[in-house]
Parts: C-alpha cells; sequence; structure tokens
C-alpha cells in the first residue's frame, strides 16, 4: 500500500528487463530522497495509473508497440488534471533535432538516453521529487486551512445562532419587563381609585352624593380590575389550547348592537360619534367569545381615537361570509406597528402617563378567538393620524338556524336559607351582608368541615361553596354533601378564584350545579339563586332537629 504523503514516480517500458532494471535503480534512492516507484508495461497501462495517481516525474520509454512515448505523452497531458505532469523521455537511440522537438511539444521536461548514467539521473528526479513534496506540503495546508475555515464557518454559524437567540431572549426579557411596568400601572390605577373612595365612605359627614360617587368609583375601577384578570387569564387558557367554544347559531347583527348599547350605557361612546350599519349575519359561534370579539375591537378604537371622532361599524353579508368592520379616524399606525399590531404586548406608542391604558393583549386575543372560530382577521391603516380599520371574516350559516333572541324574564327574587362556606373573612362577611340585605337567610362556615357539619344541620336550600378551602376543598365537601341523603338535592355553587375549563369541569364532576368565577356581579348571583336554580323559600329547607 503506497503512501499518499510522499512523491510517486511513474517507470514506463514495455521491455520486462529495462523495466526492472530502471525501477531497481529508482528503488536504491526511495528512502534518501523520499518518494514512492510505480511501473506500467504499455501506454496504456501507464494512463490507468494516471487516473488514479498525481506522478512528481514520469519516466516514458519512447519506443512502445501500439501506442509509443510520444503518443502517451500526448493522451497524458490532454487531461487537465496531469496536464502539467513533468515527462522525462527514455530512449536506447539519439534523438535527432526533430524528434527532441516533438517530444518537447508533447510536453517532455527531458531526454535521458541509455545506458542511463545513474548520478544524472538521481540528480534530475531530486529536482522533481522536491518540487512535488513542495506542492503536496501546500496542498495539505491547503485542507488544513480549508478544514479550519469550516469549523470557522460552522463556528461563526453557532455564535450568529446564539447571539440571535440572545436576542430573542433579551427582547422577550423586554416585552416581559414593559409588560410587568404595564400591569402594574393598569392595576395600581384602580387600586388607588378603590382606596381612596373606600377611605372617603368611612369619613363622618360626607354627603349622599358623594358616598353614591364613591361607590360607582369602587364598581368602575372593580370591573376594570375583573376586565384585566379576565383578559389576561383567557389568552393564557387560548395560548394553552384549553378554549372550549360552546357554539350555536348566533346573529352577528344582534351581538353587535347589544355591545354597542352596552358601551353606551356605560358612558363609554359619549365623546365619540358611533355609526352602526348591521344587516342580519348568521354565524356558528359562542356568544361569548364572539361579544369578547366585538367588545375588544370597539375598545381599541374608542382607546386611540380622540374625543369628537367617528367610529363605524357594519356587519354585512358577502358570499359566504358575514364579514364585521370596525373603523375609526384615530391615530391610525404606521406600517412597522401594522404587521405586528395583533402580537401578544404590542401597543401603539404611548408617553408615561398612558392615556389610552391597556395591556396591548386585546387584539392578540382577537386573533387567536377568531381563529378558533375558522375565521381571519386583518388591520389596515393608512398611516398615523389616517385612522385604522379592522376586519372579521367569519362562515355564514343559513339564517333559518338562528333563533330569535327573547328577553330575558325577571324574577323577583326569593327569601332562601343559603350556606356560605369561605375561608376569606373579608369576602364571607360582605358576601353575608349583600345576601341578607337582599332577604336570605344566611349560616356561613369558614373551612370544609364545619361546612359539612353547619348543611347538615341547617339543611340549606343552597350552597355557595368556594373551592380553595383549609382541611378538605370544596371539591370534597360538594361530593360529600351530595352523596348524602340529608344534602343531596340541595342546589350547590362554587363560587372560586379558578376560571379555568378545567377547573369548570372538575366542579361538575364533583356534584356542582353552577360553577361562578370571582369576583361575581351582585346581578349574576341573583339571576343564578333566583332563576337559573329558580324559586325557593327560607322553608324550603326544613331546619333538621335532633
Amino acid at each position: 500500500m503506497f503512501n499518499a504523503s510522499l512523491p510517486k514516480i511513474l517507470v514506463v517500458n514495455d521491455d520486462p528487463g529495462s523495466l526492472i532494471g530502471l525501477v531497481g535503480l529508482l528503488t536504491q534512492w526511495t528512502d534518501e530522497l523520499s518518494f514512492e516507484v510505480l511501473s506500467a508495461r504499455s501506454g496504456e497501462e501507464a494512463l490507468r495509473q494516471v487516473l488514479k495517481n498525481d506522478f512528481a516525474v514520469i519516466l516514458l520509454d519512447v519506443n512502445m508497440p501500439d501506442m509509443n512515448g510520444f503518443e502517451t505523452a500526448e493522451a497524458i497531458h490532454s487531461r487537465k488534471a496531469s496536464a502539467s505532469t513533468p515527462i522525462i523521455f527514455v530512449t536506447a537511440y539519439l534523438a535527432d533535432e526533430m524528434n527532441r522537438l516533438k517530444g518537447y511539444e508533447q510536453g517532455a521536461a527531458d531526454y535521458l538516453f541509455t545506458p542511463i548514467i545513474p548520478q544524472v539521473l538521481k540528480a534530475k528526479l531530486s529536482v522533481f521529487v522536491a518540487l512535488a513534496r513542495q506542492k503536496l506540503k501546500l496542498k495539505h495546508q491547503a485542507e488544513v486551512l480549508d478544514q479550519r475555515a469550516q469549523e470557522l464557518t460552522a463556528i461563526n454559524s453557532r455564535l450568529e445562532a446564539e447571539i440571535g437567540k440572545r436576542k430573542i431572549a433579551e427582547e422577550k426579557t423586554k416585552s416581559a419587563e414593559e409588560f410587568l411596568a404595564m400591569l402594574g400601572h393598569e392595576i395600581r390605577n384602580p387600586l388607588a381609585a378603590v382606596s381612596t373612595a373606600a377611605t372617603l365612605l368611612g369619613f363622618d359627614g360626607i354627603s349622599p352624593q358623594q358616598s353614591s360617587n364613591a361607590l360607582k368609583i369602587i364598581q368602575r375601577q372593580t370591573g376594570q380590575l375583573t376586565r384585566i384578570v379576565e383578559d389576561l387569564l383567557d389568552l393564557g387558557r387560548v395560548m394553552a389550547g384549553k378554549i372550549v367554544l360552546s357554539k350555536r347559531p348566533v346573529d352577528l347583527s344582534h351581538l353587535v348592537q347589544t355591545c354597542v348599547e352596552t358601551l353606551a350605557a356605560s358612558g363609554r361612546t359619549h365623546q365619540h360619534v358611533l355609526n352602526v350599519q348591521v344587516e342580519p349575519g348568521p354565524v356558528d359561534a359562542d356568544p361569548s367569545r364572539m361579544e369578547q370579539i366585538v367588545t375588544n375591537l370597539l375598545d381599541n378604537a374608542l382607546k386611540y381615537t380622540p374625543a369628537g371622532g367617528h367610529i363605524a361599524v357594519e356587519v354585512k353579508q358577502e358570499a359566504d361570509e358575514v364579514i364585521l368592520s370596525v373603523r375609526d379616524t384615530g391615530i391610525g399606525m404606521s406600517a412597522e406597528l401594522l404587521s405586528q399590531i395583533f402580537n401578544i404586548f404590542v401597543q401603539g406608542e404611548q408617553s408615561l402617563d398612558r392615556p389610552q391604558g391597556g395591556l396591548g393583549i386585546g387584539l392578540a386575543l382577537v386573533r387567536q378567538l377568531v381563529t378558533l372560530h375558522g375565521g381571519t382577521v386583518t388591520a389596515d391603516s393608512n398611516s398615523k393620524d389616517k385612522g385604522s380599520v379592522f376586519v372579521v371574516r367569519l362562515p355564514r350559516i343559513a339564517a333559518s338556524a338562528v333563533i330569535s333572541e327573547t328577553p330575558a324574564i325577571h324574577v323577583t327574587p326569593a327569601a332562601c336559607r343559603i350556606l356560605l362556606i369561605d375561608d376569606n373573612d373579608d369576602s364571607r362577611e360582605i358576601t353575608t351582608v349583600l345576601l341578607t340585605s337582599l332577604g336570605h337567610q344566611v349560616v356561613t362556615a369558614s373551612d370544609g368541615i364545619s361546612g359539612i357539619q353547619t348543611a347538615f344541620a341547617e339543611v340549606p336550600s343552597i350552597a355557595l361553596i368556594d373551592i380553595g378551602l383549609p382541611g378538605i376543598d370544596g371539591y370534597e365537601v360538594a361530593q360529600r354533601l351530595r352523596a348524602d341523603a340529608r344534602t343531596s338535592h340541595m342546589k350547590m355553587i362554587a363560587v372560586t378564584g379558578y376560571g379555568s375549563e378545567d377547573a369548570s369541569i372538575r366542579a361538575r364532576e364533583a356534584g356542582f350545579d353552577l360553577h361562578l368565577v370571582k369576583p361575581v356581579p351582585i346581578e349574576r348571583l341573583t339571576e343564578v339563586i333566583n332563576t337559573h336554580l329558580g324559586s325557593c323559600s327560607i322553608h324550603a329547607g326544613a331546619r333538621r332537629v335532633e
């Protein structure tokens, strides 16, 4: 096996004796000059060797049958890879000038005449071997440099990838920090208003009007806090794929009108001009989630449209789609902002006082909810200060599938005996006062075990049970009460801060009739007690007598 790092010399001669003699002569110098010797007995065999190896020099016999030395040399030099290979012609005949010229034309580097003088041959070979060794050295260096370049390229690619990851991480960290700053701002402001209003209510001598205003402030600001928490929770549920839509045929036009009326009743639209043009828009949707979509789009338009600005809301049918558009004459968006407006935590530029407020998650939530409904949402803006338009496209269904909405029947509250189990002293106290003021009889417990004992003793009509109770949780309380004949028919409502779909499912599995998420508006609580669960009287559950 030949060493690829040593220069090679090829001896070509059709005469076996001459070939053996010349190879034997060269072999004497292989260690001294550091080269290897290969041999060929014809021009064809020489060409095969040239295809497989690079040679420092070829000793080529001129007078060979079939393919002579000149023809062999021409074939060797016609190949690009061996075009510059030195060839020394070896001949027993004294070549005339014309033969020499022919040899040089075929790329001959020199001529040797037999009998060969060893010292002359050695001197000639040493030059070509040295040149070949230098060439091999340069080739090796080039390969090393190429390998090093590849390694450096790979390292550079890894560094660029790492830099990219770090940049993304830094941007995420920056976004998180900005979000936490926004969250702190958005929570502290309503908390400050609530705290101040509550303090004012404790002062002596305040007027009935001041008391009324303070209460309205507390209601508005707690509603704002509730919306912030709900948006955060909803976005987390959507991103995690944990929202399950309760779809039914809905007329989007009716839903839009309801949302606009609600905003108007809250005073949000008083400083703007609203133009609502709707036509029937039958869609298969979750009404509460669709209301969220519409409200967030309207809220966004109101937020970024200065007082006196116009907002146009339209619902129309086009082909197989129902299209909702919300157009405003507000501050508009730059091209950069427009490209990422549906990303989480993205907002228009705001000053330090953040007059528009919000957490930058409303439109992200809109996109996720629209996608869950099989629709699309797009945004467009001519430029800054030129207003914006948001367009939602939803699959249209047959108009006949939509059932006409019927007005809700308001039931006069009936007096009930209610069991309230809650470990939060303030929450338990204020809820008791509220329910008592509505005419109900309320018994309370601060943990699961005492709650069960109170239920067995009082046999209430309804139990409002918190989930996160000390000792045993609300789920186990419900299971035990449902399993006992004394309380198995009692209406049980989970009133908890756990608002996920999983929590709702688990509540039903534990035996609860309903799952409500704190804070529960008084209207909703009254509706649940008197309408959803049916009327009851304070005597519906006769107190158990031992």
